[in-house]
């Protein structure tokens, strides 16, 4: 990943975070738009990555867009063969799908992440992803 995208990226969530918490929806506006600007900016060129758009579905209030982001970004992650952005994206999915009362689409992604985050050292994330599929599978 381009080191001066991931800065990018890292400084427009610290400002969104902070706009978030002093509740400025004026300036997290700007912020979520700069950020959206960024991915689409960046899209289909070399320095289209997953994290660009994980973080604006992240910070989408809009659950249905935040889906659809989030479905743009595993695509991404797919293509570059990231294990770990596939397990975090897939498990966001999933959380979101639970919240829209889509339990057998949250299973099917919660399957789909459990096999990529066995790839990966994150061991919060795996312990997560199999605790909301086990629970969603038993109830």
């Amino acid at each position: 990943m381009n080191t001066k995208l991931y800065k990018r990226v890292l400084s427009l969530t610290n400002n969104l975070m902070t706009a978030a918490q002093e509740q400025n929806q004026k300036r997290f506006d700007g912020y979520y738009l700069a950020l959206k600007k960024l991915c689409e900016e960046n899209e289909n060129t070399d320095k289209d990555h997953p994290v660009q758009w994980e973080t604006l579905a992240d910070f989408t209030d809009d659950l249905t867009l935040a889906i659809t982001i989030y479905e743009q970004a595993l695509i991404k992650a797919q293509a570059i063969n990231s294990k770990d952005f596939c397990s975090s994206i897939g498990f966001s999915i999933a959380a979101l799908k639970v919240e829209l009362g889509d339990k057998s689409a949250a299973i099917a992604h919660l399957e789909k992440a459990k096999i990529s985050c066995n790839k990966i050292i994150d061991k919060e994330l795996k312990a997560e992803i199999h605790n909301l599929l086990e629970k969603l599978k038993n109830s």
